[in-house]
């Protein structure tokens, strides 16, 4: 494929990333996100709209979170997402599902389009992780996901491996495998949210906080941010420094 027409799609991407983010935020009622009536009827719209038609919801949620990975979104907005439609276990099933192959189709865009502006711009900088990956992708990789990306934005994670062209099957896997017990924790805070909204007649903070259903999440996931710690100053720090 020549340059002009790599080019020619790589801007057609640019544009339809840039409507839908645009479309989606349009949704959002700016001027009540202050209100808690606002999420009290979004609850209930949401337990109306999901009613017996759960299958199709899943589906639904399913494809959209493919388009929005693939589109740069933010990881976390999706997990509490899933975790308040569905709740713990089954939005941890279906966003890991639905996040990993996301992932893989925005790898391979990276990979097929701005694999030369994305060696350009990250080669540099996270050369240190890319010379553990190239030891053994699978596993670093893995370890790399386990640990939320030891604070790499999520859709530099997605797209980092085209520097080093890592192959799709370790990739998925890596991926799937690795997100689960972050994705687990912020699929319970979604959960959590959702029961605090049903039961509650006006916001506290202190109550939410307090509440089991959100300090347990909040708990595991200080400890994943100390494990990511200790993992990056054991095994990523021993080289390369």
């Amino acid at each position: 494929m020549n340059k002009k027409l790599k080019l020619f799609l790589g801007i057609s991407y640019l544009v339809i990333l840039s409507m839908f983010l645009y479309f989606v935020f349009l949704q959002i009622e700016i001027s009540r996100l202050n209100d808690f009536s606002y999420y009290k009827e979004f609850q209930i719209n949401i337990d109306s709209f999901l009613g017996d038609k759960l299958y199709i919801n899943l589906l639904i949620y399913f494809v959209f979170s493919i388009i929005w990975v693939i589109l740069l979104g933010f990881g976390s907005p999706l997990l509490i997402v899933s975790g308040i439609f569905f709740g713990k276990w089954i939005g941890t099933f279906v966003s890991v599902i639905s996040i990993s192959i996301g992932a893989l189709i925005l790898y391979q865009i990276a990979n097929f389009f701005f694999k030369d502006l994305i060696k350009d711009l990250l080669e540099k900088k996270f050369s240190k992780y890319i010379n553990f990956f190239k030891q053994n992708e699978f596993y670093y990789f893995f370890v790399f996901r386990l640990v939320g990306g030891l604070g790499v934005p999520f859709a530099l994670q997605n797209i980092l491996p085209a520097i080093f062209n890592m192959k799709k099957f370790n990739y998925f896997f890596s991926s799937l495998l690795g997100f689960i017990p972050s994705f687990f924790v912020w699929n319970t805070i979604g959960s959590g949210i959702s029961k605090f909204i049903k039961e509650s007649d006006s916001f506290s903070f202190t109550s939410l906080i307090f509440s089991k259903e959100i300090y347990f999440p909040v708990i595991m996931f200080i400890i994943l941010v100390l494990i990511s710690l200790v993992i990056k100053n054991k095994i990523f720090n021993v080289k390369y420094k």
